[in-house]
């Protein structure tokens, strides 16, 4: 049953259940965004947070490219592939915790 919520003008407007399901989403992106870089200085550690919580939890290799970006590899046959995350398409459907 959608949940009402009052907007910034005091009307009451209602929430569907994808909306709430969406805000906990977020709320735990955040989390775990929090987590990765909690100690981290500068941009660089972030990087480094990110890659061992990536690391620890998809069951992927990583490595990094030669511009420092966070990468997966993959393999075919005896050759393998450095690929960017951030250019890796989504699989369809794509695997829970893709957002």
């Amino acid at each position: 049953m959608p949940r009402g919520r009052r907007s910034k003008t005091g009307t009451k407007r209602r929430e569907t259940r994808s909306q709430h399901a969406t805000e906990a989403s977020n709320a735990e992106l955040d989390a775990l965004i929090q987590e990765a870089t909690a100690d981290a200085y500068d941009e660089s550690e972030q990087m480094t947070g990110f890659h061992r919580m990536l690391d620890e939890n998809l069951g992927l290799r990583l490595d990094w490219t030669d511009d420092n970006q966070i990468a997966a590899i993959g393999t075919r046959g005896k050759s393998s592939h450095r690929i960017a995350i951030l250019d890796l398409p989504l699989p369809k459907p794509p695997p829970e915790g893709a957002e």
